[in-house]
């Protein structure tokens, strides 16, 4: 297991640039990841939109940074008048993740239609959200492979399932790279996020049976007690519940060399300075991963 404490040089940490969504847009939070000595970096589509694609690449290029991932692409439940539209959105989603040179696309799968998108016709029907799920991530999977851009479908808590995403353990996720990609050379894979997966009893197991190619990228952050908020009520490493480090632990087993990527969505994070908000994610990075 690498020694995250004698990283000095933060070779593998990564900001999900989420983290600091609150505090500036994303040139900014790159100026700021520069300061700090972070060269590892995962951007959210709107981010990147909100600048435009262009400047978001020269960006990246000219601090010379790397990236773990691109969020995000998927919320495929909709219906039959909007399919086209998902579809097409998603391969955008690609060409964008291509044009900024991310190693993979994280893809979140969508809940029940009308909270994937507000004017979708409504379903109470889980089965055929997953249905949908499936076909519209084989549609998608067709153009990532065509293109080269391998897919990290990211399980997330059952709380989630409603409104944005019914894949909410790792098997189910790890059944549906089966499915799709059964010969595991299509590049479809796993984005392993801890805050999602660290209440699962079959983790471990499923951990293991994942193996380090489904394996795409890791996320990092922590399960406050109590949690105020389903979607903005993160914690910071080591201010929760996770055993991080026994997860991480498992993914190194594998032979996962990859980044530790902090994805801390949190109301609270938000609403302070981008520099301490950095600087304790860097100290926690080295004492609680």
């Amino acid at each position: 297991m690498r020694n995250l404490a004698a990283d000095d040089e933060l070779r593998f940490l990564s900001l999900n640039t989420a983290t600091v969504r609150g505090q500036g847009d994303l040139l900014t939070i790159l100026d700021a990841a520069a300061r700090h000595g972070i060269s590892i970096v995962s951007p959210w589509r709107d981010q990147v939109q909100d600048v435009g694609l262009d400047r978001a690449v020269r960006a990246l290029r000219d601090g010379r940074f790397a990236l773990s991932g691109y969020c995000r692409g998927g919320l495929f439940p909709t219906d039959a008048d909007h399919r086209a539209e998902e579809r097409g959105d998603n391969r955008r989603a690609i060409d964008e993740a291509l044009a900024l040179g991310a190693p993979c696309l994280v893809i979140v799968v969508g809940g029940l239609p009308q909270y994937t998108r507000s004017d979708a016709a409504p379903s109470h029907d889980i089965a055929d959200a997953r249905a949908q799920v499936a076909d519209g991530l084989a549609a998608m999977l067709d153009y990532a492979e065509s293109v080269g851009m391998p897919l990290a479908l990211e399980p997330l808590h059952p709380m989630t399932a409603a409104e944005r995403s019914c894949l909410n353990t790792l098997r189910q996720a790890l059944d549906l790279c089966d499915q799709l990609d059964p010969q595991r050379s299509r590049g479809l894979g796993i984005a392993l996020d801890v805050y999602h997966v660290w209440w699962d009893f079959e983790v471990m197991e499923q951990i293991a049976r994942m193996g380090r190619d489904r394996l795409l990228t890791f996320h990092v952050c922590d399960w406050l007690v109590p949690t105020t908020n389903l979607l903005t009520g993160r914690g910071m490493m080591g201010d929760g519940v996770i055993e991080i480090r026994k997860l991480r632990g498992a993914v190194e087993a594998l032979g996962y060399e990859g980044a530790c990527e902090v994805e801390v969505l949190s109301d609270d994070w938000w609403r302070r300075p981008i520099d301490e908000v950095l600087e304790t994610m860097i100290e926690r990075y080295h004492t609680a991963c």
